[in-house]
């Protein structure tokens, strides 16, 4: 090969490879610093540019959207002597690419031991249980440190936040047979709440039943009596208005007068005096009668309603008066003698009765 046309390939491979050189293409949200003979010169926007080939140097890119960086759970002793195992993430961002280039060396290494001595004068502060309850509150206090510091690095720092916080196995133990026994607490006053719940609604029924009975009771209590008023109020009204005469009124003290002595256990009772008086009444009123015609005083008939029912009060009164005359003897009942006719108690009504029937 002829040696001018290798070395005039070689001359068109550098030309190629020096424009390469020359030309850097940067994507959105990058950035990367160009160091002109060894001091920084400027740092190439998002697309096309152009640098000085073998005298430019350019650096590799930085990227300027936010990132997540979660660090490894970092022990950490609380007020009350107990170590706890704390594990965080953070949220930041370049915003400055010469100074997270030139100001640090490892920003993320430099963003995460500032987070490990922030947090552990934090959190020295306080006891086990406010770390547990104020997670925002460590975490304020946390960007507020971390963005201040990082602010000469280039760095935004936009959240902290802590990711878990373990403490160790026998305070968790602990913690849990803590809870237990508050949630055995709070089911026993909520079980105790039911029952007294339960039982007042159980008396309010009660009582309301109860008044209720009390007001039916005593409703139905007044409308009987309202109706018995009445009933004695309509016979009084009817005795009064049909005028009825001693005679009726003896009659129907006879029809009573037996129904004393049917109870089983009434061994003793008292015959009022106003009983002759009665019958003697009863006997003017069946025996006295009308004049007769002389067709009628022949034909006098045996038997009569009169004479039956004359009879019926006779028999019913001599039994009442022997049977309080048996309960009020020393020697028993008088036992009665066959052929022996006892006297009436009656002569008077007897003898009528006989002349009647004469």
């Amino acid at each position: 090969m002829d040696p001018l046309l290798l070395v005039g390939l070689l001359v068109i491979l550098f030309a190629v490879f020096t424009v390469l050189k020359a030309v850097r293409i940067v994507p959105q949200a990058r950035a990367r610093n160009v160091e002109r003979l060894g001091r920084y010169h400027r740092t190439l926007k998002p697309g096309l540019n152009f640098v000085i080939p073998y005298v430019d140097r350019v650096y590799p890119m930085i990227d300027l959207r936010e990132q997540v960086v979660s660090f490894r759970p970092q022990p950490v002793i609380t007020e009350d002597n107990l170590v706890v195992e704390i594990d965080t993430v953070l949220y930041f961002q370049v915003t400055d690419p010469r100074a997270a280039a030139y100001e640090i060396a490892n920003y993320i290494q430099a963003v995460e031991q500032l987070t490990v001595t922030t947090l552990r004068n934090v959190v020295g502060s306080m006891d086990l249980e406010k770390t547990l309850t104020s997670r925002d509150t460590i975490n304020s206090q946390l960007r507020g440190v971390l963005d201040e510091a990082t602010g000469k690095w280039g760095i935004r720092v936009n959240r902290v936040e802590i990711k878990a916080i373990d403490p160790p196995k026998t305070i968790k133990d602990a913690m849990e047979k803590q809870m237990r026994a508050e949630r055995d607490k709070r089911a026993a006053i909520l079980n105790a709440e039911g029952q007294r719940q339960s039982q007042i609604l159980t008396a309010e029924g009660d009582k309301q039943s109860r008044i209720l009975r009390a007001e039916g009771q005593r409703t139905a209590a007044i409308l009987e009596a309202e109706g018995q008023s009445r009933a004695i109020d309509q016979v009084f009204q009817a005795v009064h208005r049909n005028d009825p005469d001693p005679k009726l009124l003896a009659y129907q003290y006879l029809q009573v007068l037996p129904q004393l002595a049917q109870g089983d256990g009434n061994t003793f009772w008292v015959i009022p005096s106003e009983v002759t008086s009665a019958l003697q009444g009863v006997s003017r009123a069946f025996t006295e009668a009308l004049p007769r015609s002389a067709a009628t005083r022949e034909e006098v008939p045996e038997t009569s309603e009169l004479d039956e029912e004359v009879a019926k009060a006779s028999e019913a009164a001599a039994e009442a008066v022997a049977d309080a005359q048996d309960a009020e003897s020393p020697d028993g009942p008088r036992q009665l003698t066959q052929g022996v006719e006892e006297p009436s108690p009656f002569p008077d009504l007897d003898r009528k009765h006989t002349e009647a029937e004469r």
